[in-house]
């Protein structure tokens, strides 16, 4: 790495200080909780706890609507949290998830806080309130900031009350809180500044958090890959005085289920190229175009604790692609590791070139499917905005399981048509394809090139580049990049089912 000082920063801070999760029969003393939530529910009695009437929280304006907060002092020094539920009966896992989030931003200065189990009906299970609730709280309090006390965790503490069924309930702590580590990984990657994780570093952070998670790691670089004629990857690099690397992470389960290939876009910082970005704030954002890399890893780490019987084998393609003498120019020609070549036309259209080496050796690993994931087209977020990702496939049912898997950890993903009488756009006069089609459809050609990189194996391409990037916070999702993807990611991983031999 040329910058030396720049590894005075951690690319996973989260791993550092993780918050203790404790489940308990009564609420512990305040040194142990300093704030609690209080459910309120829309138009009936306020519960006794907070201590007040309905007049006096309409002064601050809290009516119980859901996601509404109103802080009160209670009589022991414990911050009471009045948190608007609505309807009760209407609450499903994702705005449980939602409505935890918004009482761990409703007291940001408190460490330790505690949430007592639902006393009335809902749809959900009691795990499934226990894991959405530590999702919720410990998603919304990830914090990566670099600045002055940067290194004090937001929270050490979340207590959940249950009176009863505190087995079950801790079992979904404890999988809310393995989930929440995954999607934070991928968090704290995507934030990472480029100048601190390159391609070499993020080798070094996917061999690092392997032993916490029982996965195996294996490492190429520039030599290896000139070896493997792994094109695309070098090609992209041309430019760079950081090495490449391929990252393979494999997770091997006792008696496997089925066996899951998956490929992550890892350019860890994207100047453009020769065809260089504007100096605007889309370019600033760029230190997040690994961030299909970064959610795989970080869903990684969970698979084995949550039991998952799904054998992975996942593809890092990690290098940046940055403009020099050296760099891959408008023109030239790139032969791909399964032989393919490819005419550049636009050298900021490479994540896909990148790409293209790790799909074909997943198809070598004999999976039995394969789905990548990639910031790919800046068409997928002028067609779908910051909410919503695309997914494209050859396979109906491997595209409903991800968009299945979408839904129930609210990382939604929709479905583009896979047009293939588009695919007239990627001819080239001298190779057998270019790597960029025309002005419109942008989502749908990108995904055809990837697709002649898959042989007949089913296959599935999300593109995040709508979703990777968030200018606000929204409940437990953060500011800045938001690592999407590592959620949808796991819940897939652990319900996988192959769809059907190769075609």
């Amino acid at each position: 790495m040329n910058n030396p000082a720049a590894r005075d920063i951690d690319p996973v801070p989260s791993l550092r200080h993780p918050a203790t999760i404790h489940v308990t029969e009564e609420l512990p003393p305040v040194a142990e909780a300093a704030a609690l939530a209080v459910p309120v529910v829309e138009g009936e009695d306020l519960p006794a706890d907070l201590g007040t009437d309905w007049a006096q929280l309409a002064v601050v304006g809290f009516t119980g609507a859901v996601g509404q907060t109103a802080v009160l002092a209670g009589p022991d020094g414990r911050a009471l949290v009045a948190l608007g539920v609505g309807d009760p009966t209407m609450i499903d896992v994702t705005g449980i998830r939602d409505l935890a989030a918004s009482f761990a931003h409703a007291v940001p200065h408190h460490a330790t806080l505690a949430v007592e189990l639902a006393g009335r009906d809902l749809s959900v299970s009691a795990a499934a309130f226990a894991r959405a609730v530590v999702e919720g709280v410990l998603l919304a309090r990830w914090r990566f900031f670099v600045g002055a006390g940067g290194d004090e965790p937001t929270l050490t503490r979340l207590t959940i009350v249950a009176p009863a069924a505190v087995d079950e309930v801790r079992a979904g702590a404890e999988r809310g809180r393995v989930i929440a580590r995954a999607a934070a990984i991928s968090r704290d990657l995507s934030n990472c500044p480029a100048s601190t994780l390159s391609a070499v570093r993020m080798g070094e952070v996917a061999q690092q958090v392997a032993p916490l998670a029982g996965l195996e790691v294996e490492v190429f670089g520039r030599a290896e890959l000139a070896e493997m004629g792994c094109g695309g990857i070098l090609g992209v690099n041309q430019g760079s005085v950081e090495e490449p690397r391929l990252i393979k992470v494999s997770y091997r389960p006792d008696s496997p289920t089925g066996h899951l290939g998956l490929v992550g876009k890892g350019i860890m910082y994207d100047s453009g190229g020769i065809s260089l970005k504007p100096s605007d704030e889309s370019h600033a954002q760029m230190k997040n175009d690994m961030t299909g890399a970064a959610a795989i890893l970080g869903a990684l780490t969970a698979l084995r604790d949550l039991g998952c019987t799904t054998a992975v084998t996942a593809y890092l393609c990690c290098t940046d692609n940055m403009p020099s003498g050296s760099a891959m120019k408008l023109g030239d020609v790139l032969r791909m590791r399964n032989g393919t070549t490819v005419e550049v036309l636009n050298t900021d259209a490479e994540g896909r070139l990148v790409m293209a080496d790790g799909l074909c050796l997943a198809v070598e690993d004999g999976v039995d499917a394969v789905v990548d994931v990639a910031t790919l087209t800046g068409a997928c977020l002028r067609t779908f905005g910051i909410e919503l990702a695309g997914v494209l496939g050859n396979d109906a049912g491997l595209v409903e399981q991800l968009v299945r898997a979408g839904t129930a950890t609210d990382e939604p993903l929709w479905e583009l048509p896979l047009h293939r009488p588009y695919r007239s756009q990627l001819e080239s006069a001298i190779a057998d394809t270019t790597n960029m089609g025309g002005l419109n459809a942008g989502s749908i050609t990108a995904a055809l090139f990837l697709e002649a990189f898959v042989e007949d194996v089913p296959w599935a391409h999300v593109d995040i580049a709508s979703t990777a990037w968030q200018p606000a916070v929204r409940t437990w999702r953060n500011k800045g990049a938001s690592g999407f993807g590592a959620l949808f990611l796991v819940e897939f991983a652990n319900r996988f089912e192959a769809t059907g031999a190769r075609r």
